[in-house]
């Protein structure tokens, strides 16, 4: 019978040591339509989840109230946004509502990889079909309503947008549920109860820390 001694494995506490360090920096898109609060709940994982770096999304349309530049985005004129295109300085990029253009800075996002963080980008739908074809690596997690209805009361409470605008968000919106393949997670964000949709966002982050095969995400 083999001694305690005898038995110790070196190459079983290889495998023991890498899968220790099996979690690699990830790439963590939300997206879902506006109005449905992703904002709220991102600023929430910011306080619960410090480490993990906030790529802030560059926007040339009109900062709101309590918004600040830099934190919550770049606000830029066309102009600004426009010469950063041409200097391919956007990961991705597009025109919303036929008025504003969004784009999500490279350089921020890269330097985040190489200090080992996990980086959570926020972009819409059409930003996610983007990113899956020049990325790798990454989780995409689509934050839901719980109706139209209650999405048509936060945008109505807001009080950003006349009806016109309104009713081009929730048409927006319809296509944007449309695309839920290109997901790999869906968590609601029901009514009064942001901090559940964290908590569960956090599940997921813990999760996907755990999975086997992991690659680098590359872009």
């Amino acid at each position: 019978m083999d001694t305690l001694e005898e038995f110790t494995d070196a190459s079983a506490d290889d495998i023991i040591t890498r899968l220790r360090a099996v979690a690699k920096p990830r790439l963590i898109v939300i997206s879902g339509p506006s109005g449905v609060g992703k904002d709220t709940v991102i600023d929430q994982l910011r306080l619960r989840c410090p480490d993990l770096y906030f790529a802030v999304t560059a926007t040339t349309r009109q900062r709101r109230g309590g918004e600040i530049d830099g934190y919550h985005y770049h606000f830029y004129d066309a102009s600004e946004f426009q010469e950063k295109i041409q200097a391919d300085e956007f990961l991705e990029w597009a025109k919303v509502y036929g008025d504003f253009f969004y784009g999500v800075p490279k350089t921020p996002i890269r330097q985040a990889f190489e200090r080992g963080r996990h980086v959570v980008l926020k972009v819409d739908t059409q930003g996610v079909q983007t990113i899956r074809k020049v990325t790798s690596g990454g989780v995409f997690i689509f934050i839901a309503p719980p109706s139209i209805d209650e999405l048509a009361r936060r945008l109505r409470s807001r009080k950003t947008d006349d009806s016109e605008a309104l009713m081009r968000r929730l048409r927006m919106a319809q296509r944007e549920l449309q695309t839920i393949d290109d997901f790999d997670y869906v968590v609601f964000n029901e009514s009064e109860r942001e901090e559940e949709t964290v908590t569960r966002i956090i599940a997921i982050l813990a999760a996907e820390g755990c999975r086997i095969g992991q690659t680098d995400v590359a872009m």
